[in-house]
């Protein structure tokens, strides 16, 4: 019985596998660990740990989520602008984006409440670590005239990246893109401090400009 119960288990974890990489969307092998949370254990938290003077390693802050939020503006009026959105979110990060709906009427922009206005992903735990190395290593240097990014703390240990293309992230055919759009990435800490954050983001290879 417990054999009929673990194949049954397994073959339903291949069939949501098959339907994830059919969506777009990237399947986590288990027991894999990404290279960047591995360079936190055994790198980061000794070196901020120093450097703050922290007593406890559970004092020093760590990454808990990654969302990103992208805004298609017209697409109220077009639904499909938001669709193909959605699905190059989900390119990008390898999670399968949501759309997000207005909440309220917009006369002035023909917007009604529940009308399609964007999508999101919220990134956690091996596709965080994931796409945040994609990122730093692939993504930024493609941006023309890359010179860093400008710090945008929120003053509670979190940090917003704007983007003005998505075209940067090389799971973009740009043959393929009916619309450029941009996007913001907010980086969530488990600290309340700025500079603690800033330390912890640049441990991991954010390039912030030089003051």
């Amino acid at each position: 019985m417990a054999n009929e119960v673990k194949k049954e288990q397994a073959a339903k974890a291949k069939g949501s596998d098959k339907a994830k990489k059919a969506a777009g969307e990237q399947v986590v092998p288990k027991g894999w660990v990404p290279n960047l949370e591995k360079e936190y254990k055994e790198r980061i938290v000794g070196e901020l740990k120093k450097k703050f003077e922290f007593k406890s390693v559970m004092q020093v802050p760590k990454l808990e989520k990654i969302t990103i939020n992208q805004g298609v503006g017209i697409g109220s009026q077009d639904k499909k602008l938001v669709e193909n959105a959605a699905e190059e979110l989900t390119l990008i990060t390898g999670q399968k984006a949501v759309l997000t709906y207005s909440k309220k009427d917009i006369a002035s922009f023909k917007l009604r409440k529940g009308m399609p206005i964007g999508c999101k992903v919220t990134l956690r735990r091996a596709k965080m670590y994931e796409f945040l190395e994609r990122l730093i290593k692939v993504s930024l240097p493609r941006i023309r005239d890359f010179k860093g990014v400008e710090e945008k703390f929120d003053g509670k240990g979190n940090y917003t990246l704007g983007l003005k293309e998505q075209i940067i992230f090389p799971e973009i055919d740009i043959d393929k893109v009916s619309k450029i759009l941009g996007m913001e990435i907010t980086f969530v800490t488990s600290t309340t401090k700025d500079e603690e954050a800033r330390a912890l983001l640049a441990a991991f290879g954010i390039p912030f400009k030089k003051k």
